[in-house]
């Protein structure tokens, strides 16, 4: 069974992806599908996320096609902010742990492959 991530299917080859700018928060899902396609170079309509910061930290939106279209779940943090990355042009991709953090309003970037020892032969 496919573990659930905000309604989200977990699965292989899910692509989280954080646009580093800030938007305008006012857009809605067409503008953003729109930002999509043109300044990250994808398609809104494949079933990955896309995740955008407003100037304040403490808001996200998130994008994301179910299947049969397109959702738009917006968050704001009543104490504390989310933890982005440096503003730059294009995106930072995410694991699927990284979002369930970053929703959270953890500190996503504290999150790093661990090392797993080999058993002897």
């Amino acid at each position: 069974m496919a573990r659930v991530i905000l309604g989200i299917s977990s699965r292989p080859g899910l692509r989280v992806m954080v646009a580093s700018r800030p938007v305008d928060f006012r857009k809605g899902m067409d503008s953003l599908a729109a930002l999509v396609m043109q300044a990250l170079a994808s398609d809104p309509f494949t079933g990955d996320v896309f995740i955008f910061r407003s100037k304040r930290s403490d808001r996200l939106k998130l994008l994301v096609w179910d299947g049969s279209g397109l959702c738009l779940v917006t968050k704001r943090l009543e104490t504390g902010a989310f933890t982005w990355p440096p503003v730059r042009d294009g995106a930072v991709t995410l694991t699927a742990a990284q979002l369930r953090l970053l929703f959270t309003g953890m500190d996503w970037t504290q999150l790093g492959a661990r090392a797993i020892a080999m058993p002897p032969e």
